[in-house]
Parts: structure tokens; sequence; C-alpha cells
């Protein structure tokens, strides 16, 4: 024997899963719109300063340091400046940047280099790829409060 089910508890449950359901949708909408704006101005990049074949991968470098920068730009602003809409954050940090920067080129740079015989810049290209962007978000985010934060709260 099954207990009672309040039918109107039970339609609200499902109304629920429904509307997240179609949210989630929209935002795999715009990660996706995002990421492919940021992954065709990384395409942009690579044509403007195409790197040849076993040399150092300063466009990828410079695209993931530039990103980093950004983001941390971009995520103070949004999160501690201005109260944006909900799909802004997904459309440019994780579709746009997400898109732009990219981890699968850095891995393929670093593999290029080794078996073009050169293991110490592949090593060198692996460090300064994470310094430098640990550094360029630090500063980026840094940068935004400095000038957007403590001016606001009236802290100079």
């Amino acid at each position: 024997m099954t207990a009672p089910v309040d039918p109107d508890a039970e339609l609200a449950g499902a109304r629920r899963r429904g509307e997240r359901r179609r949210s989630h949708y929209g935002v795999l909408a715009v990660v996706a719109a995002g990421g492919a704006i940021g992954a065709g101005a990384r395409y942009g990049a690579a044509l403007l300063w195409p790197t040849a074949a076993g040399s150092f991968p300063w466009t990828t470098l410079c695209v993931n340091a530039s990103g980093s920068l950004v983001i941390g730009i971009l995520l103070v602003a949004l999160t501690e400046v201005w109260t944006a809409p909900a799909w802004v954050r997904p459309f440019f940090a994780t579709g746009v940047l997400g898109g732009y920067t990219t981890f699968s080129t850095y891995c393929l740079d670093i593999e290029r280099l080794v078996a073009a015989g050169r293991p110490e810049s592949a090593l060198g290209y692996l460090a300064a790829t994470v310094l430098t962007a640990l550094a360029a978000v630090t500063a980026g985010a840094w940068a935004t409060r400095r000038l957007l934060v403590d001016k606001r709260a009236g802290r100079a």
C-alpha cells in the first residue's frame, strides 16, 4: 500500500525541474556562443602571429596570458563592482575567455617542442605559461580592485 501523494506538490516539483532544465539549456547556449567567439579570436591571433614548427610558441603563451589578465579583471568587475544579468558571467568568463585561452594547444606545443629535440624549451614554456597566467590573473584582479572597488568604497 502506498501513501497518498498530493498532486499539487508533485506538479509544482515537476514545474521546478522543467524550469531548471530550461535555464541549464540557456546557460549552455550562451557558453557555446561565447566559446565560438573566443575560439575565433584565438584562431585570428594564430593567423596574425603564426608560430613556425619547432619554435617557441609565443602566440599561445601571449593568448593564455592576455586571457588570464582579462578574466582577472572581468571576474572582479562582475562579482565585486557591478550586478550583471545571470548570463553575462558564463558568456564571457566560461565561453569567450574559455574559448580564447587554450590548455590543449599549450599541451600540444609542449609535445611539439619535445619532438623537435627542444626539451629545455618545452620545460621553460611549461613553467612560463603557468607562471605568466597566474601573474596575469592576479595582476588583473588586483588592479581592478584597486581602481574600481577601492574607489567605489571611498578608499584611496
